[in-house]
């Protein structure tokens, strides 16, 4: 990976951007086999098993010398306290190997978790939940998404929590929980009936931690995503009791908090996308420039040559769509326009980059010799994570027709 310093960058992301790429290229890519078979491959030994934990506690470490731990936490919970901007700059470098996040501390959805638990959580409940999920002791899940309603309108939950004195009592059916099958904790998005709490639509939903042995959380299975089993977990809820201190935030405050977690992981998601975007058009580059088929080198191909322009283009607009609204976001300008354009056109960018860099290697770009099944699959998900392509797409016409009813057209310099 070849990372240089921004000219018009500060010293310390760019510092950042350079250490993370030293990780990458000198730990991580020369050894993903190594970290990551075990996932696809059932054939792999206990041993090669306990070598890849070995390895990956080892590249932790090493992160965490050159502070680079937990970058969306502040120093005081274990993080290294990068600003929105600075985190969104790492991420391009950093989602360059297909996992790395996981060995800087980043990890879905323990890192949404962490922001939540951070923002709306007591003292007591960081110190019992954000700590031990931090150092890594405790693994937790994020339950929202219904089988009955629809993911991109939170606001249609229909599991609740009744106040029974002390406790709160839970009770709904969830899907995709994200991380539930192995979480030792889940933030349970639920409709709330205090009495207290705020009447409109949104102040409804309210967020509560509830351990995952908690009498009443049924696990009902793990869903499959592409063909394999993953971590996303389908559970009923029945009757679940846990204490009123469990609640995060004031009662009604849980859809704000959705939005808050939701909109950063959307910029996040698409930096992410950048890196693996850049990756994915390296390979296609390196396969160009050596792969010789009637006569000569794909390079020398018309059609190969467009196949690099075009996602050359592609990743320059993503990767500057994400930066701009990144900058947005650290300036505390409303973004949410920006989020819905980027998180409609960046998915689909990835997308069709990687999609050209599977057809160069041809048979090889489906094999697992390559990381381009997995970031095929990653891009195609993401349309549909945090809001499908067509909510975003009524979001931008309703903002810029608002915005012209007021009076002004729209601004495009900002």
């Amino acid at each position: 990976m070849n990372v240089q310093a921004i000219a018009s960058l500060p010293d310390k992301i760019n510092q950042i951007r350079l250490l993370t790429a030293r990780i990458i290229n000198d730990e991580i890519l020369p050894n993903e086999n190594t970290l990551w078979r075990w996932r696809r491959d059932g054939t792999v030994s206990d041993e090669e098993k306990a070598s890849a934990r070995e390895l990956r506690e080892s590249i932790k470490l090493k992160v965490k010398q050159a502070g680079l731990w937990a970058p969306h936490l502040p120093d005081e919970y274990g993080g290294c306290g990068l600003t929105f901007l600075e985190h969104a700059y790492m991420n391009e470098v950093l989602a360059y190997a297909v996992g790395a996040a996981a060995l800087f501390g980043v990890v879905a959805p323990n890192s949404g978790n962490q922001k939540i638990l951070l923002k709306y959580g007591t003292k007591e409940q960081r110190q019992k939940w954000l700590v031990p999920l931090t150092e890594g002791k405790m693994q937790s899940g994020f339950s929202m998404t219904e089988p009955d309603n629809a993911g991109s309108d939170p606001r249609s939950i229909k599991t609740t929590a009744r106040r029974e004195g002390d406790e709160w009592v839970i009770n709904g059916h969830k899907w995709f929980t994200s991380n539930g099958i192995s979480s030792d904790f889940l933030i349970v998005m639920c409709r709330t009936d205090d009495p207290d709490g705020p009447a409109e639509r949104n102040g409804k939903m309210t967020q509560i931690i509830v351990p995952t042995d908690t009498p009443g959380v049924n696990i009902i299975r793990g869903i499959e995503v592409w063909g394999r089993s993953t971590d996303h977990a389908e559970i009923i809820y029945d009757n679940v009791r846990v204490p009123v201190e469990n609640q995060l935030g004031q009662t009604g405050s849980g859809h704000q908090a959705a939005q808050d977690r939701l909109g950063a992981g959307r910029v996040y998601h698409c930096m992410n996308s950048v890196g693996q975007m850049w990756r994915a058009f390296d390979l296609m580059v390196e396969r160009a420039a050596t792969r010789e088929v009637h006569g000569g080198l794909l390079q020398d191909k018309q059609f190969i040559q467009g196949f690099i322009a075009d996602s050359y283009i592609d990743i320059q607009t993503a990767r500057l769509m994400t930066i701009h609204c990144a900058e947005q976001m650290e300036s505390g300008a409303d973004a949410r326009t920006e989020i819905s354009a980027l998180k409609i056109y960046v998915p689909e960018a990835y997308s069709r980059v990687v999609d050209r860099a599977i057809q160069v290697w041809g048979a090889a770009g489906v094999t697992g010799d390559l990381p381009l099944v997995a970031m095929y699959q990653g891009a195609r998900t993401l349309r549909l994570a945090d809001g499908p392509d067509e909510v975003h797409k009524i979001l931008i016409a309703k903002n810029v027709m608002k915005q012209h009813h007021a009076g002004g057209s729209w601004d495009f310099g900002n």
